[in-house]
């Protein structure tokens, strides 16, 4: 590139470009990505907009900075713009310690709104004029009450409540009423017969804390009518009541920001939230605090039950919107795959708080317990379970049948979800009794209503041979075997290659690039509420819980157009890979589409056969050896899922170590087979195992070559469905908004 600046058009040479240059000169080589095709795909960096940010870190770090002190590699260097930035921090802390100390000098000064009497207030909140004497100070802050003002009359600045004036510099109380829209008239007598007075005390809680006020009432002077506002007023006025009587209220600002910080942090308290409302209301001086008790506190009950009132009638109003929280506009009217999986994490303590109250959403996210017990105990009569655990090469908790009610500290053991493959919550219950069967059969009876295809499981290739023994017993149960069972992508690893082939998800014709595994991007949101959660009430759990779901599905609702265009793209660049990494093996092997496709059939076949060696002792040895690699690898994915604290997750990694002494086995098998089919330690516990007894030996080319291009087929052919699949679901959500914007009109609400 360099040589495109020189006059001669022929191509120099070597030397010519070492001897063409000063000694003393840099050069700069570019780099450009190419393809296999050699099509340049990545354009270089921008020398405009090195120098544009360049710029722009110079402005940040002032004006005095000279070019030669910005080293060049600042634009692309972390390191660097760090040390820059703490540079100029540390350069200009003196002095911006001095302009601090100087800003609490409460110097003389004149009213800057009438220019006559001396200041006696600092407001902060009527700048670029927030110097007043007495009068102005009422004058203005008589309506704008939740002004932040202090004092200047002992020669520094006082936080002041907006009771507090000043009078001939003397700090006097007064009323302050509530800022409300009111009535022109409320009787037939004249006009300038009614006057505005102070009525009963109220509680005004906003984002700066807490306001001891009076609402305004209206009081006829000739005919000695009255008016106050009640709960309609307040609320069009954007108040929320906290009681009954509405002696407080919150400004719905204040619910608007705990919802929005409980989405950031989840594991935030209402007690932390209201805190921090404390804590702003004792900086601004409407609090008096003496020794270690503080009067006039936010109530952390009132708030959390007006706060869940609010969401109830926010609910209720989206409802005669006919928006469904927990349906995605995606998988309407018919649902590609439902995801499944429980959340131990979820507990609730026995001990935590207990009250008689029932829930305001019971029933709309998470399942009545009522309903889910009479399921489940029907279930288990009719079927007359034995009492332990599926085995699916090894003893997982996750695959029990049956289990008895907790009689530990804890009352719910967490919750079971059932998600789309968009990440939306769709429903959920709890879970007493462990991860039984039962549970996951309830949530896809509850599914049946859709036309759903794929039901994806942690262990589905044990629930699925319990759901056929369980709709023998059960004829009303039939509907559901309609649904295909698909074994989660990740969990699919813990198995071997067979039963990958069988249940996995990448190996379902029509299942496209789905994984089974989108309940644990929920379960990774939902986790961190159960911190505050475990210490509710029944009530309070449930309610909290819904609430956040259904913020978590309207996130998921808003960026849902942009999700599946970013899907189609990736599928787009993954199948141009997969079509010539396909290519390329052809190609390499020279293949022809005809032995491709019959390499195919025989992975499928022998997926679906049993076969097992002759010898009864390698048999039981092979048999064995399964066995523990399962447990090992299921334990190792299931470490951080089912533990939340050290000490169980300790346990985990003991029952792993000793597994994994046990898998001294090996050496004896070894001993009964040739060396050509010798195993070790890291070759069983790696993800793509073949186990030497499973190997087919019909033709000349062996298993793993086979394995091989099965993978890369089925991943051209799972793209292919994506590609489609995502086209068809951005046709249902195009039609969803087509028929939200006819329902949201406001002739449709009248």
């Amino acid at each position: 590139m360099h040589q495109e600046a020189e006059p001669s058009t022929s191509q120099p040479s070597i030397s010519h470009l070492s001897t063409s240059q000063p000694s003393n000169s840099k050069q700069e080589v570019r780099w450009i990505k190419r393809d296999s095709d050699g099509n340049i795909y990545g354009r270089p960096r921008s020398s405009r907009k090195r120098e544009s940010f360049l710029q722009e870190l110079k402005c940040s770090l002032g004006e005095d900075i000279h070019e030669d002190e910005t080293p060049p590699q600042a634009s692309t260097d972390w390191s660097t713009r760090k040390s820059l930035i703490s540079g100029w921090w540390e350069k200009e802390r003196p002095r911006l310690v001095n302009t601090m100390v100087a800003r609490q000098h409460a110097a003389t000064q004149i009213c800057q709104h009438c220019g006559n009497g001396p200041a006696v207030i600092r407001c902060c909140d009527c700048r670029p004029h927030p110097f007043l004497c007495g009068q102005c100070d009422v004058r203005v802050h008589q309506g704008q009450v939740f002004h932040n003002r202090d004092s200047m009359t002992l020669a520094f600045f006082h936080p002041l409540s907006p009771t507090t004036c000043v009078v001939e510099r003397v700090l006097t109380q007064c009323e302050r009423l509530v800022p409300l829209e009111m009535p022109e008239t409320i009787c037939g007598c004249l006009q300038g017969s009614s006057s505005v007075i102070a009525g009963q005390s109220i509680v005004v809680v906003t984002m700066n804390g807490r306001y001891d006020l009076r609402l305004p009432q209206i009081r006829c002077k000739a005919c000695e009518a009255t008016w106050s506002p009640g709960v309609d007023d307040l609320i069009h006025n954007d108040y929320w009541p906290a009681t009954s009587h509405h002696s407080t209220v919150y400004a719905t600002d204040v619910l608007f920001s705990f919802e929005e910080l409980k989405m950031a942090a989840r594991g935030m308290s209402s007690q932390a939230f209201l805190r921090m409302l404390d804590q702003r209301t004792v900086r601004f001086g409407r609090i008096s605090i003496c020794g270690n008790n503080c009067s006039g506190n936010i109530t952390a009950d009132s708030f959390r039950k007006s706060f869940l009132e609010w969401e109830a009638v926010r609910f209720e109003v989206d409802k005669l919107c006919q928006e469904d929280h927990f349906d995605c506009p995606a998988c309407s009217p018919d649902m590609l795959a439902v995801s499944v999986d429980g959340n131990r994490k979820h507990y609730r303590f026995k001990s935590a708080a207990r009250s008689e109250e029932q829930a305001i959403f019971d029933g709309v996210f998470i399942a009545n317990d009522d309903d889910v017990a009479r399921f489940v105990d029907y279930v288990h009569t009719s079927t007359s379970h034995v009492s332990g655990r599926g085995v699916c090469g090894g003893q997982w908790s996750a695959a029990r049948k049956t289990s008895q009610k907790s009689s530990g500290k804890t009352d719910e053991e967490g919750l079971e979800l059932a998600v789309c493959r968009h990440g939306v919550l769709l429903r959920a219950l709890n879970m007493f009794r462990g991860e039984i069967f039962a549970y996951p059969l309830y949530l896809q009876k509850q599914m049946a209503c859709k036309q759903v295809t794929f039901f994806a499981m942690d262990v589905a290739c044990k629930y699925w041979p319990y759901l056929r023994r369980v709709t023998e017993k059960c004829p009303e149960l039939q509907d559901l075997l309609t649904m295909r069972p698909f074994l989660s992508v990740f969990h699919a690893k813990a198995h071997d290659f067979k039963c990958e082939v069988k249940w996995s998800g990448p190996y379902q014709e029509g299942a496209g690039s789905t994984l089974g595994e989108e309940v644990e991007q929920c379960n990774a949101f939902l986790s961190r509420i159960a911190v505050t959660t475990k210490h509710m009430s029944k009530a309070g759990r449930i309610d909290m819980l819904t609430v956040m779901a259904m913020r978590w599905n309207q996130r998921k609702f808003d960026n849902l157009a942009s999700t599946l265009a970013r899907r189609y793209r990736k599928a787009t660049i993954a199948l141009q890979c997969q079509l010539h990494n396909l290519q390329a093996m052809k190609m390499e092997m020279d293949i022809t589409d005809n032995q491709l496709e019959s390499w195919i059939i025989d992975i499928n076949e022998w997926a679906e056969a049993t076969t097992s060696p002759n010898d009864a002792d390698l048999a039981a040895v092979a048999s064995r050896i399964e066995e523990l690699v399962a447990n090992v690898k299921r334990r190792s994915q299931r470490l951080y899922k089912d533990n939340d604290g050290c000490k169980g997750r300790a346990q985990i990694r003991r029952k792993i170590w000793e597994e994994k002494k046990v898998l001294s086995v090996v050496e004896k098998y070894n001993t009964l087979v040739p060396n050509a089919e010798h195993l070790t330690l890291d070759t069983i516990l790696s993800d793509k195992i073949v186990w030497p007894w499973q190997l087919t030996h019909s033709d000349s080319v062996d298993l793993r070559t086979k394995r091989k291009a099965f993978d890369i087929v089925m991943a051209v052919r799972r793209l292919e469905e994506e590609k489609r699949i995502l086209i068809a679901e951005m046709n249902k959500h195009w039609k969803s908004l087509c028929t939200r914007a006819d329902t949201c009109h406001p002739s449709f609400l009248m």
